[in-house]
């Protein structure tokens, strides 16, 4: 039986998926988090959020990611990044999931991705879950209800945790898979509950198509001026550097917290939400993200609370380093409410140094940008990806290689190309250790941080003087007002300097070593630009 509201051409029967139970079309927030609880999928929480664990998968499984290799894709993909799976293979996949699926329970949400209606892709996720049709209908942006009449989807994302993948029959690594396949614009998901693999497969498509079109795809968050939609700053960055709390700066208008484009007109949101780290949040220092945590529909993955008081526990990591909330845009006050910002005034790239070595802001040149862009150096932290219990210094190209499917160079080119075209600051900010590498050091203080973002967004941080660091090459503020002069400068908050000294010529070679494999690629004045 068919339940909701749908374009009756498009269901999914007409996309030949047949002989399931009872199908739900995008219900809202109230059906969705009712399914949930009828099918025993979470709880209840304070103030109607919806508290759900995810099982064994607190993180995503990028080693379980693969895309179809067929011929209209083979010579656009980074192979080397992005495993291929035959096509032979996907075709048994599908076969299987959708003979598992008949029978059962799905929910369907028809959605956009992206803002701006000239470059959004309709998207249908089919989920086994109703609380992931809750995720991904925060995360996605949702059309108006009569809009869904006339809906038809280009791309289909099927999620179904219970189906387990057979390695040897289907082509894949482990039980667990996430497969893209161009041609058929089909995305199949199994064996994991991490409800981020939904959205995260959105923001593969778009990292796919866009260049194509000239616009740049960017795993970062972005805020603009409250009078000013044209001074928009965008923060690269992984997941743990601080996008989302740097971003949610309530003297600015947040665009959103993740993902977004940068076409000719400007820079777009792709989603509709945004997906919090939830560890140590606290009321005082990021009371807006703190507060969605008890509103209706918010859902909170993989924390503990009180049985009694349902009162959430932020400092209990027993689950996972990974805890997050999920929530639409509009909860957070100084949202955008067309998720458009004008072309960047500032380009902010954030790393977390575990080494203690990098200076907590640094001024980069068009030429540096592009090396640090490619680089991508920071730490994955605990959780985000499943095995990693301590942050792990990394190079992850674009801050966000697990979700490129072209090379590296496509992406750097066409950054180069914005930044030349509007005059774009660039900064490298780093919120990870000082005073010494994790275990010694301590995180970089957030109120600093913060102190030196918005002296650089409001430009008075252009009129300070500059020192030229001797390891990198790009200039460091020497002192800025209200900011301990010592953080800015690494090596002062080391007590061994000889320990700093090793640390920093270490770190030069692991980013030598590293940027190598793009020299062959890259323009002159990028290649004088690269350190060591």
């Amino acid at each position: 039986m068919n339940i909701g509201r749908v374009n009756p051409a498009k269901r999914l029967e007409d996309q030949g998926i047949t002989g399931l139970g009872n199908v739900y079309y995008n219900l809202l927030e109230p059906a969705l988090i009712q399914e949930a609880l009828k099918n025993g999928e979470g709880t209840l929480g304070k103030g109607g959020a919806f508290y759900c664990t995810t099982g064994k998968h607190t993180g995503r499984s990028p080693k379980d990611k693969f895309v179809v290799r067929t011929p209209s894709v083979e010579d656009t993909i980074w192979w080397e990044n992005n495993a291929p799976m035959e096509a032979e293979k996907f075709d048994l996949l599908y076969a299987d999931m959708i003979e598992h699926m008949k029978g059962r329970e799905y929910y369907v949400q028809d959605l956009f991705g992206g803002a701006d209606p000239a470059h959004r892709l309709d998207v249908r996720v089919v989920t086994e879950l109703a609380w992931h049709g809750l995720f991904i209908r925060h995360l996605l942006r949702r059309p108006e209800r009569e809009e869904l009449e006339s809906f038809e989807p280009e791309y289909t994302i099927i999620n179904c945790p219970s189906f387990k993948a057979d390695p040897a029959r289907h082509g894949c690594r482990s039980e667990t898979v996430i497969a893209l396949n161009f041609d058929k614009k089909i995305i199949l998901i199994a064996n994991t509950q991490y409800s981020g693999e939904n959205k995260k497969s959105v923001f593969t498509l778009l990292n796919y198509i866009l260049p194509g079109k000239g616009i740049m795809a960017m795993h970062c968050s972005a805020n603009h001026a409250i009078d000013h939609i044209e001074d928009t700053a965008i923060f690269f960055g992984l997941s743990g550097t601080g996008k989302t709390t740097l971003s949610a700066d309530p003297s600015r208008i947040l665009i959103g917290d993740d993902e977004h484009g940068w076409s000719n007109e400007g820079v777009f949101n792709f989603e509709g939400g945004c997906y919090a780290k939830t560890i140590n949040l606290s009321r005082e220092a990021e009371p807006e993200i703190y507060a969605t945590c008890s509103m209706f529909g918010t859902v909170v993955e993989n924390m503990t609370f009180d049985p009694e008081t349902f009162e959430l526990n932020f400092t209990d990591n027993s689950i996972t380093d990974n805890m997050r909330c999920a929530y639409p845009l509009d909860y957070i006050s100084n949202a955008s409410k067309s998720s458009l910002g004008g072309q960047p005034r500032n380009v902010i790239m954030l790393t977390c140094d575990a080494y203690g070595v990098l200076p907590p802001i640094a001024r980069l040149t068009p030429a540096q940008a592009m090396y640090h862009f490619l680089s991508g150096f920071t730490s994955k932290t605990p959780g985000t990806e499943v095995g990693v219990i301590e942050p792990i210094p990394t190079f992850s190209t674009c801050f966000g290689a697990p979700f490129m499917p072209r090379r590296p160079e496509v992406y750097g080119k066409l950054l180069q190309e914005k930044i030349k075209a509007t005059g774009a600051h660039c900064w490298l900010v780093n919120t990870g250790w000082t005073g010494g590498a994790y275990g010694v050091g301590k995180r970089m203080p957030i109120r600093a941080t913060r102190g030196l973002l918005t002296a650089a967004l409001d430009g008075s941080l252009n009129n300070v003087e500059f020192r030229k660091d001797p390891n990198f090459g790009f200039e460091v503020p020497v002192a800025v007002p209200g900011i301990d002069s010592t953080l800015l400068n690494p090596r002062d908050t080391w007590a061994d300097k000889g320990a700093f000294d090793a640390q920093a010529a270490k770190l030069v070679r692991m980013f030598s070593d590293n940027f190598a494999q793009y020299v062959p690629y890259i323009d002159d004045d990028v290649k004088a630009a690269a350190i060591g």
